[in-house]
């Protein structure tokens, strides 16, 4: 009885002959990326520290001082920490509503984006390509970018927070949704499309059902990236507890204590419902 040879079979001679040169090539491609990459990397470099205010290296080791001092002041008022953290539990329910809120909004709109521009299930085929470039279009814009354009149209508070993640959360998830949407499975579409079904029926009972769990998921991800975007457009004057914390770095030293509580109180929060959206996520994609 022969014995089965475990090896591959050996190349032809044509590929065999052509394999060095192949493999020299990968090297030198490789080697002009790594190059240009360095050289890319050492020129925006000196780019920068030339017109920055201070010498990058000459500010390096003072890169612990101001978070010393914080700390510092923060432990020597230790026992005023939860008290208030609770005082800042409004704001932090501000940031929340601003997160769900947009989240919701911009869930819905990109919903409707990727299955208007999903091709073989696009309402007007023909325009699919230019719901594509408006979900280009949403998320080509920071948060930061539309917040302040929008506070200084209307003046400061949550509504320009809102208004601004949503838009950046529908161009987002509005190109992971049509990603989904084109994986699925089109022969339930097709089937209703022969009964007789309108194209709200078609998506509602055809695609939905495949596509909710994966769409939910992305969602829920959105939904803590879009809680932190809210914090940091406090900053510029959007409300919640982003707000509170540029007022009271603003203080400076004597109410770094008041710094240090709403950072806990905001890294507990996200830390929460990173855990709670890990596990819903969990549960819609694995059952």
């Amino acid at each position: 009885m022969s014995r089965t040879s475990l090896m591959p079979p050996p190349l032809p001679a044509a590929q065999a002959s052509a394999w060095p040169e192949l493999l020299r090539r990968r090297r030198m491609y490789g080697g002009i990326l790594l190059v240009l990459f360095v050289v890319l990397m050492s020129s925006g470099f000196q780019l920068a520290q030339s017109r920055n205010a201070g010498g990058f290296w000459d500010g390096l080791p003072m890169i612990f001082a101001f978070p010393g001092e914080v700390l510092a002041e923060a432990w020597e008022k230790r026992a005023r920490l939860p008290g208030l953290a609770l005082a800042h539990l409004a704001s932090l329910a501000e940031t929340l509503n601003i997160a769900a809120v947009a989240t919701l909004i911009g869930a819905l709109a990109g919903g409707l984006l990727a299955l208007l521009s999903t091709r073989g299930l696009a309402r007007w085929p023909k325009a699919a390509g230019l719901f594509r470039r408006l979900t280009d279009l949403a998320r080509a814009f920071p948060e930061i970018v539309i917040a302040l354009i929008l506070i200084y149209i209307l003046g400061g508070g949550p509504v320009p927070a809102v208004v601004a993640i949503a838009l950046h959360t529908a161009g987002a998830l509005g190109k992971l949704f049509a990603e989904v949407a084109e994986n699925a499975d089109l022969k339930p579409h097709e089937g209703l499309t022969a009964v007789g079904a309108s194209w709200v029926q078609r998506i509602w009972l055809g695609v939905l059902p495949q596509v909710a769990p994966n769409w939910l998921s992305y969602t829920l991800m959105r939904f803590e990236i879009n809680l932190r975007a809210s914090a940091i457009l406090g900053f510029v004057g959007a409300g919640g507890i982003g707000y509170d914390l540029k007022i009271a770095m603003q203080w400076g030293q004597g109410r770094y204590d008041l710094v240090v509580a709403i950072f806990a109180l905001l890294f507990l929060s996200i830390v929460l419902i990173d855990r709670l959206s890990d596990r819903l996520r969990l549960r819609l994609v694995k059952g």
